[in-house]
């Protein structure tokens, strides 16, 4: 377990125990049923922890020119390649990083397609489908929303497929259960199950949040089997963010003033909502912190937590605790790897936490620490 006093604050640090208990049960998965499970770096890019990850699980998914190229360099592997829309730039670099590269539009597969059969390496295309079914509540994240931009509706599609296209993608999940992956299959049968049957692979984008305890992974590794029974021909792939690194580590802060106005006491600390938890506001979602009750107690000292950038809404709340905080107490957010490091922002010039891991020998190794050149050579 992490020394939380051996950490520097602010800083993300994970633990490599708990991050291969994650990666040890998804590579269990991907044997058992059979499937190809790669990691989705928009939920987790981390990439000095790679050579872990690798132990498990060697290929990865990329949105953008970056990602691609990191998977090629950090992860050793070529990409499985989404993105909503590509250049004649940025295509010739997406296709010298990528293995797969799905296509948002039959006119963006239209357009660019040819230029993959010129390529000195073979690049399977595949398109993206909306199911215009979701059970992800906040649209936000639900890229199943009408009129959504992510994904061909069936009703564009013939009874064949164009030339060319050997996959098809959808992804309308956000750390959801077996049982919604089960619910979203079914309709993309009723939609696209003729056209599951004209392709090599079906990647099942993200959103497989099996790592949570509680989510019912015997269930998911017989959807998939029957699944796979019934479509022999497909490879099918799933590319989850956040189960790898669910509930793996911290982002430890410090309180460096208190402020009370109005009955409301306001625990400032040295990191930011806005600048290194943004989904806390986005979603929004209130974290757990440790030795805190998550809910007010009438009678227990009470505080919202406020962030130190300017921002009038950089702040969540409310937590109680057992004891009146001071200045100086450590505040530590837990679950705070995943959608955090890849989110972060260096709005207000506010210092950006240090990235570390704790590992298996239980000692703190610093990955990163940032300083003024970090912020100054975004700004020009």
């Amino acid at each position: 377990m992490i020394d939380i006093n051996k950490v520097p604050s602010p800083c993300f640090v994970m633990d490599e125990n708990l991050l291969r208990q994650n990666l040890s049960l998804i590579k269990s998965v991907k044997e058992r049923a059979g499937v190809n499970i790669i990691l989705a770096f928009k939920a987790f890019a981390m990439w000095k922890s790679f050579p872990i990850i690798r132990e498990y699980i060697p290929y990865s998914t990329a949105s953008s020119v970056y990602e691609a190229q990191l998977a090629y360099e950090e992860m050793g592997s070529l990409a499985h390649t989404f993105s909503p829309a590509y250049t004649p730039e940025n295509f010739p670099v997406f296709m010298k990083y990528s293995s797969h590269i799905t296509f948002n539009s039959l006119s963006q597969f239209e357009r660019f397609y040819p230029e993959t059969l010129k390529h000195d390496r073979k690049v399977s295309c595949g398109i993206r489908v909306n199911p215009e079914f979701s059970v992800v509540e906040t649209d936000l994240y639900n890229p199943a929303a009408p009129g959504s931009r992510l994904g061909v509706a069936a009703d564009q599609f013939g009874e064949t497929l164009p030339e060319g296209i050997e996959g098809i993608h959808f992804h309308s999940l956000c750390e959801s259960s077996s049982y919604d992956l089960e619910k979203t299959l079914e309709q993309i049968e009723i939609k696209y199950g003729h056209l599951l049957k004209q392709v090599k692979w079906f990647n099942m984008g993200g959103g497989h949040l099996m790592t949570k305890k509680g989510y019912d992974v015997e269930h998911l590794i017989s959807l998939l089997q029957v699944f796979k029974a019934k479509y022999p021909n497909l490879e099918i792939i799933m590319e989850p963010g956040s189960a790898f690194a669910w509930d793996t580590g911290v982002l430890v802060s410090t309180v460096v003033d208190i402020v009370d106005n109005r009955g409301i006491k306001t625990a400032i600390l040295d990191v930011s909502f806005a600048c290194h938890m943004p989904d806390c506001l986005e979603m929004p979602y209130k974290p757990r912190i440790r030795g805190a009750h998550f809910d007010p107690v009438e009678g227990l000292p009470t505080y919202r937590m406020g962030g130190n950038s300017c921002l009038s809404g950089d702040f969540v709340g409310d937590w109680s605790f057992d004891k009146p905080l001071t200045i100086g107490d450590k505040i530590v957010f837990e679950d705070m790897i995943h959608y955090t490091t890849v989110k972060t922002t260096m709005f207000n010039g506010i210092s950006h936490p240090a990235i570390a891991l704790w590992n298996k020998s239980n000692e703190l190794e610093i990955y990163r620490e940032f300083d003024y050149e970090d912020y100054k050579g975004r700004m020009s």
